[in-house]
């Protein structure tokens, strides 16, 4: 695997959107390019058991943040990994504008939600499972706010 944790500008680039392409989703190895699309399973499940950031891959602290939609929210069930707040609100700052499936979304919508929490349940998923991306429960929700 690459190197990390990295700083958000040393972060590699999806050369499709032209934005950062964060911990969580790869970043383009076995010469593949770095794609903003989808997420890794494995890191994903990495940033899960190692509480590690899905935007830097630095460890994290308190609050949690987590990224999503608003569909997401109403479940409290992000597929998005936790992040450090000041990582997912930089994220979002270049992704706002971004439409189309992106950060492991598969379907657009209208603005994001960045939640913040002092813990979360990692959620396997199970084989009779429609959708087999892993989930994020905050369990303890501080705020929830919508980012155009």
């Amino acid at each position: 695997m690459d190197p990390a944790p990295r700083s958000f500008p040393d972060l590699p680039l999806d050369e499709e959107l032209g934005t950062p392409v964060p911990f969580a989703c790869g970043t383009g190895e076995l010469g593949a390019p770095a794609s903003a699309r989808e997420l890794d399973h494995r890191r994903v499940t990495q940033c899960a058991l190692s509480r590690i950031c899905g935007v830097c891959g630095s460890g994290l602290g308190r609050p949690i943040a987590f990224l999503g939609s608003p569909e997401e929210e109403a479940r409290n069930a992000f597929h998005f990994p936790p992040s450090h707040l000041d990582c997912a609100e930089r994220l979002l700052g270049v992704y706002a504008e971004v439409r189309g499936s992106v950060l492991g979304q598969r379907e657009p919508f209208d603005s994001w939600v960045i939640a913040t929490t002092g813990g979360f349940e990692y959620v396997r998923p199970r084989r009779e499972d429609v959708d087999r991306r892993a989930t994020f429960e905050p369990n303890s929700l501080l705020e929830a706010r919508r980012v155009s």
